[in-house]
């Protein structure tokens, strides 16, 4: 598979950090001549949701453009409506100018193949990527474009997208890649070449690590923010592990439920406590881990110099640095001490706190502040609700909003 690189201006500058406007900040940040002004009529349909690098953003790719939110206060940050499509992938750089859109949809002028990089503030695109196939995801960071197709992934700096790494992969329709967003390492997650397996690229020690994760195919996967830790779930729906990315090693293992389900999301609180995850059953579930996080919180932007010691720290082969010597809070069945005599399921850890929402819409979620959880689906739907950190138990629901509309309304 070949790709087509171009830039009209040479280096490309990530690092720039711009906020970005409101919507009525004017014409500097519009795709003139394009943009047009739409109404929020029934004529607009959701393709995507997805977050930013920390999860205090998310984007909506629309039919007519896109739209770019914050999440705590939740607020419509700005939008690009456009007279020639919309766009089925919209990821952003943290908060910065930098946005990478792929088209999609039946009345989108925007090719599946392509990979248009939109630098807001100069309102043009300055750098693009084409493939023979279509676009299955792009993932970012400071100093790399992940492009990921069906069949392989492309690898490229960020300042002068020139092509670092080719990887093969299981065939991948969903896009499946994931990848570290501290500065100190630079990890990358993706289907291996076997059934349920994770392929682990550790870039800044030029090691692969591959992860047998389950038996069935995988459906989806998380990192934590430094890449060391890695949670996944498979087609079968039923289990979701966590596994350390320096050695493979499995260090807990949870039960979503019995019967199947597609996971649709899988995110991991900043001090690696809780564990969310949304499918097609129409329950958010949060589990308790007992891994330990490395040492850093990195909502709180701790020093980037610890970075290196954290290679060292979760190296060895002892596991002790990275499993707490607390139980959890997860619920367990009441013949549990019957472990290793009935079936597996018996001793199995369920959720800690749950939240139901409507089945067969896709939901994605990530971790707020103060023991909150936020929720948006491709119903054009945002929640953020709260549990209990010591009883767990239903979430209470603190905010509903259908932000198509941007109209704030009881659920």
């Amino acid at each position: 598979m070949s790709s087509t690189v171009s830039t009209p201006r040479g280096i490309l500058s990530p690092t720039r950090l711009g906020s970005y406007g409101s919507p009525d900040a004017g014409s500097s940040g519009s795709f003139t001549p394009l943009e047009s002004d739409f109404s929020d009529g029934d004529e607009t349909e959701l393709h995507s949701v997805s977050w930013n690098q920390d999860y205090g953003c998310f984007a909506a790719g629309t039919s007519n453009g896109f739209r770019i939110y914050n999440c705590e206060p939740f607020k419509e940050t700005f939008r690009r409506d456009l007279k020639s499509g919309g766009f089925r992938i919209v990821e952003m750089l943290f908060r910065c100018n930098i946005l990478v859109l792929v088209g999609g949809g039946d009345n989108s002028q925007y090719p599946p193949n392509k990979v248009m990089i939109w630098d807001d503030h100069q309102s043009r695109c300055i750098g693009e990527f084409s493939f023979r196939s279509e676009i299955r995801a792009v993932k970012l960071r400071r100093d790399r474009i992940v492009v990921v197709l069906e069949h392989k992934i492309y690898v490229y700096s960020f300042m002068d997208l020139k092509l670092l790494h080719q990887i093969e992969t299981l065939s991948n329709p969903r896009g499946l890649c994931c990848l570290s967003h501290h500065q100190s390492t630079s990890v990358l997650a993706c289907p291996g070449l076997q059934r349920g397996q994770v392929r682990i690229e550790h870039f800044g020690l030029i090691m692969t690590k591959l992860i047998n994760a389950h038996d069935s195919h995988i459906a989806c996967f998380t990192l934590t923010m430094d890449g060391l830790l890695l949670a996944t779930a498979s087609t079968k729906g039923t289990l979701i592990r966590i596994f350390n990315t320096m050695d493979g090693t499995r260090l807990q293992e949870v039960r979503r439920g019995v019967d199947r389900a597609d996971i649709y999301s899988i995110a991991l609180s900043p001090n690696v406590q809780w564990l969310a995850a949304s499918s097609d059953k129409g329950t958010v579930h949060i589990f308790s881990l007992r891994v330990r996080g490395v040492g850093m919180d990195l909502s709180t932007h701790s020093n980037a110099a610890q970075g290196p010691s954290l290679f060292h720290q979760n190296s060895s082969n002892s596991l002790e640095p990275l499993i707490s010597p607390n139980t959890g809070a997860n619920s367990s069945s009441s013949l549990s001490f019957m472990k290793g005599v009935l079936p597996k399921y018996f001793s199995s850890e369920w959720s800690f706190a749950q939240f139901h929402l409507p089945e067969d819409t896709q939901f994605i979620t990530a971790f707020g502040s103060q023991n909150t959880v936020i929720i948006v689906g491709l119903d054009g739907s945002f929640y953020r609700c709260s549990f209990d950190p010591v009883n767990g138990g239903e979430m209470l629901q603190q905010e509903y909003v259908r932000f198509l509309k941007t109209d704030s309304r009881p659920r």
